[in-house]
């Protein structure tokens, strides 16, 4: 039977939070991606759970967070399951011994090997921008913002002289010292990054990175100005980094049935990357990143790969979930 509309449901991969965890685009549902009316009815199912047994902690850390602190989990767990493949891209081990430690269930997150693969390329993307700022830039400062349980200082491993800052919420960073060593010029800052006073313990004479990996649509619409105001007034100058998602892409994200398990809301919206440079004057757009190449996604489902190459070719499509860079 013939239909005047196309819809995919495809499991994608991505993720973001107010600490750097959601998914980068849902499960997702996309009617009339065609104009073409009468085109046969398609439907792509997703690529099989990828769902692992309960991981039976070590130490057993419990955990008991709800909301968008909850999503952390997922994008922990995401990279400790690629990070176990033989052609793992991001090699994780510290996620992957924290998550051995934490008593939760994390089968209820139903991450599946696009979510984690996905998860996995998002991180190395951001990784490899911070490397080559601090290349370009010795003793410059990282702040990463809404931190959650990554391991980026780790993957990164800065040389001396860098200094590192990870903001969460007080209870994250509490788990945080309970899962990962500390090191010199590493700072565990916990405050809720929209709280102005955490500011005032990074220095202002140095460039400086600031890394929001899956932190905005988590924040309130006035919040997110706000927020990348300050930081560009306090800061010497340097780059931000972070994901965006336009009004469509929060539809999608609401969608998710992990996001829908933990209660998380989504908020914040940048449909223009322009529009942040007349709101905070200070910040010129650079460009959007490009994540997913052939090669990375090579070990990813058919559904997924499908949908990467339709991102790719339809504007609407690379607007919904991307990653954006400015310079201050």
């Amino acid at each position: 039977m013939l239909q005047d509309r196309c819809r995919f449901h495809l499991r994608i991969h991505g993720h973001l939070g107010v600490h750097g965890n959601i998914s980068l685009t849902a499960n997702i549902g996309l009617s009339a991606l065609a104009t073409t009316r009468n085109l046969p009815c398609c439907r792509l199912l997703p690529d099989k759970y990828w769902i692992a047994p309960r991981e039976m902690p070590m130490a057993g850390e419990r955990v008991n967070l709800s909301g968008a602190r909850e999503t952390l989990l997922m994008t922990l767990y995401g990279k400790a399951l690629e990070s176990r493949l033989p052609h793992s891209l991001l090699g994780d081990r510290f996620a992957d011994e924290a998550v051995r430690k934490i008593d939760y269930d994390f089968s209820r997150l139903k991450v599946d090997t696009n979510l984690g693969i996905g998860l996995a390329i998002r991180a190395k993307t951001y990784d490899v921008r911070v490397q080559d700022f601090i290349a370009r830039n010795p003793g410059a400062i990282v702040l990463h913002l809404g931190c959650g349980l990554d391991t980026r200082i780790f993957r990164v491993d800065p040389p001396e002289g860098v200094e590192w800052f990870d903001v969460d919420f007080p209870d994250v960073i509490a788990l945080r010292r309970k899962l990962y060593p500390s090191r010199d010029h590493y700072h565990l800052v916990g405050s809720s990054v929209t709280d102005p006073d955490w500011l005032a313990e990074v220095p202002r004479n140095r460039p400086a990175v600031v890394v929001m990996e899956g932190l905005t649509p988590y924040l309130p619409v006035e919040e997110g100005p706000r927020l990348l105001s300050r930081l560009v007034a306090h800061l010497a100058g340097g780059e931000l980094m972070f994901d965006a998602y336009s009004h469509f892409g929060l539809k999608m994200l609401r969608l998710n049935p992990t996001i829908r398990a933990t209660g998380a809301e989504v908020h914040w919206a940048i449909d223009d990357p322009q529009v942040l440079e007349r709101a905070v004057p200070k910040l010129r757009f650079v460009d959007d990143i490009s994540a997913y190449s052939a090669e990375r996604t090579a070990h990813m489902g058919w559904s997924a790969k499908l949908f990467i190459g339709l991102w790719r070719h339809i504007p609407a499509l690379r607007k919904v979930g991307r990653i954006l860079r400015y310079r201050f």
